[in-house]
């Protein structure tokens, strides 16, 4: 069986060769496997066969890496039992904690389509303390003036995470750890819930007293989560 790097080597065999001159001087002739050369001294009387030069070097080098990693082209793909990749639909994650609405069952801001991967109760607590962090910074947002849908927006997206995230963390708590963490999360999904109901209607005044109150229990989530 050939060596992969033997083909490599036949290739830049061809490639570059090195040859005297009838003045003593030793040049070098480029020369592809397409059959075209170069001579070194023409590429200062002559720019074009430089690029021409360019050209052969990238097709030898690529006859080189297919040479070398045959694989790349034969090999099966793997992207869909490497964990990451999803064939169908976006899967809509399920809680178990009591942190729903109890009048709708569900929460107002809750956004289909966003996939939520499955990590480890301290990356869900990591993920908390950012989104927590974000939605702190969103407070220039709200004093920017009518910038109503991307607070919308971003209300929603981050709230959300924030949601399934909370639901992980109280899951892997301990008894006594859970209902300090599902009051917290209630609280702050409360205040999300009024908060994106201003939002909507465009009321500053109330959109900015809202958030205020917000503002206390995001800390609250940041320093539980750290």
């Amino acid at each position: 069986m050939v060596s992969p790097l033997s083909g490599i080597n036949a290739v830049a065999s061809n490639f570059i060769q090195c040859k005297q001159s009838q003045t003593g001087v030793s040049k070098f002739i480029v020369r592809s496997t397409l059959g075209t050369s170069f001579d070194s001294r023409e590429n200062q009387v002559n720019p074009s066969n430089y690029e021409k030069l360019l050209v052969s070097r990238r097709v030898c080098f690529g006859i080189g890496v297919i040479a070398l990693f045959p694989q790349l082209q034969t090999g099966p793909a793997r992207a869909e039992d490497n964990g990451w990749w999803i064939t169908g639909p976006l899967p809509i994650p399920t809680v178990t904690s009591k942190i729903t609405n109890e009048e709708t069952g569900t929460r107002s801001f809750l956004q289909n389509g966003i996939y939520m991967a499955k990590i480890l109760p301290e990356g869900s607590a990591y993920r908390l303390r950012q989104c927590a962090f974000d939605l702190l910074a969103m407070k220039d947002l709200i004093y920017q003036g009518d910038v109503w849908p991307h607070i919308r927006r971003y209300l929603c997206l981050k709230s959300t995470f924030m949601y399934y995230d909370f639901d992980i963390v109280i899951s892997a708590a301990n008894d006594e750890e859970k209902p300090p963490l599902t009051n917290l999360a209630n609280r702050l999904f409360d205040n999300a819930e009024l908060l994106l109901e201003a939002v909507v209607k465009k009321d500053e005044p109330l959109t900015k007293s809202i958030y205020a109150d917000t503002e206390v229990i995001l800390q609250e989530v940041m320093a539980k989560m750290a």
